[in-house]
């Protein structure tokens, strides 16, 4: 695989596309709550990007199993929803909801891409819990990625956390590398498979990763509505989803999606 190595002024070119990153998450979390649709949540962000004089990276995607491109500049996806829920005013938040909000922009050239998910109001302890765990299995990796390690050696973390939790992995979609493009080179997958070890990545300074951890509270299976966008647990039980753009650098790594 042909994964590019990012130099020092690209990398704080992709700082600048995270900060406003998480300017925008942050800001969603705020005003996100009972009685807000997910459309009212899209606007917002799409008010910031454009003042911020970036571009969303969501908005316009195709898909050759949906009849038409992704529509918002986020992607909303409540309680079993695991990826791409789609924004709409006929969607309002409800009390005890969690809510996975993922967003990316490009500003210059260069992109940032994060996710949260958030609590709606008091929710119940096993959400809570879910969403703890997936937020401390994207820290492992946060933690652990530095020069020369191999990324199976993370993934096996992550996944063992998760699972002894009684949690499952989505791996129908893993993290990506990361750069002039939404999606690069290497797949980043959050669990370790037959595939990964025999082609794993070893970490490299200059390398800039989307890590995205998306953890079920139960099967991993996970099936795409008639949309052709939305995917949800097949069981139906609750998902939570938590991403930061990562860079490799010489001794550890940074997080480019923070304020």
């Amino acid at each position: 695989m042909a994964i590019t190595l990012r130099s020092r002024r690209e990398i704080e070119l992709m700082r600048r596309a995270g900060a406003i990153v998480a300017d925008v998450l942050s800001q969603l979390q705020e005003f996100a709550e009972p009685g807000v649709t997910t459309a009212q949540l899209d606007s917002i962000a799409l008010q910031m990007t454009a003042d911020a004089g970036a571009e969303a990276l969501f908005k316009g995607v195709r898909n050759p199993h949906a009849r038409i491109p992704f529509p918002g500049a986020i992607c909303t996806s409540i309680n079993e929803q695991v990826v791409h829920g789609i924004p709409s005013e006929n969607t309002k938040l409800k009390h005890g909801d969690i809510l996975s909000i993922d967003f990316g922009v490009r500003v210059d050239g260069y992109c940032g891409d994060a996710a949260v998910t958030i609590a709606i109001d008091e929710i119940s302890e096993d959400k809570r819990r879910l969403m703890d765990v997936t937020k401390h299995v994207l820290g492992i990796a946060i933690a652990k990625a530095r020069p020369d390690v191999k990324w199976s050696q993370i993934a096996a973390q992550m996944q063992d956390y998760a699972e002894s939790a009684g949690f499952s992995i989505v791996r129908d979609f893993v993290g990506h590398g990361i750069g002039r493009k939404m999606h690069e080179e290497p797949r980043v997958p959050n669990f370790v498979s037959d595939e990964l070890l025999a082609d794993d990545i070893v970490l490299t300074e200059g390398m800039v990763l989307a890590v995205e951890p998306m953890i079920n509270a139960g099967s991993n299976a996970v099936r795409t509505l008639k949309n052709g966008w939305t995917v949800v647990t097949k069981d139906n039980k609750y998902s939570a989803h938590f991403e930061h753009t990562i860079a490799i650098v010489q001794n550890g790594c940074e997080v480019l999606t923070v304020k």
